[in-house]
């Protein structure tokens, strides 16, 4: 099923006519409702069921195949399933659970005094200097790793490495980091 490439007018009217009588206005009229119950008996949060049942909408628009008029109901149930599935990867690989709500009327629960503030500086000013004290390539490695949060075969591939040397220069700036906090 490869995504259409025409305009969304285009897109409507090969809708429009392979599915005779099947408007996306008549689509969305239709099915609408069904998909709201569906997504609501499957997801906790109900602010996101009308999103994903606009995903579902926007799905069928970019779709320009011919769907069968018998299969139209189960074509648009399987793109929510999809949309569904797509929806909770993505909650899950941005820990949206774990993550709390903040509003204007709570103020931030962390321990933002001056003194926590100008500790904090100070040991990003160390991280920095000993970091700085590495070697181009243990320091790109962990850079790549700890903050871009590549894996270490791209970095590997990246920096035209092997493996066995991407894990030798991660652990040699590890080890140095550790003993220049330790220190100090």
């Amino acid at each position: 099923m490869a995504e259409c490439e025409r305009s969304e007018e285009a897109c409507t009217a090969t809708l429009d006519s392979a599915r005779a009588g099947y408007t996306l206005t008549t689509l969305a009229e239709e099915f609408r409702p069904a998909l709201l119950r569906y997504f609501s008996r499957r997801v906790r949060q109900s602010e996101e069921v009308e999103d994903l049942v606009q995903e579902v909408l926007a799905r069928l628009v970019r779709r320009c195949e011919v769907v069968e008029m018998e299969a139209v109901r189960a074509y648009v149930f399987e793109t929510a399933s999809s949309v569904l599935t797509d929806w909770v990867r993505r909650r899950r690989s941005r820990q949206a659970d774990d993550h709390g709500v903040l509003s204007a009327d709570q103020p931030a629960t962390g321990d933002f005094t001056a003194d926590r503030i100008l500790l904090g500086r100070e040991r990003l000013q160390r991280v920095t200097a000993a970091l700085l004290e590495l070697p181009e390539r243990p320091r790109a490695v962990f850079i790549l790793r700890r903050v871009e949060g590549m894996k270490y075969q791209d970095i590997a591939r990246r920096l035209g490495l092997s493996l066995s040397s991407v894990e030798k220069d991660m652990r040699r700036a590890v080890l140095h980091l550790a003993e220049r906090m330790g220190r100090e």
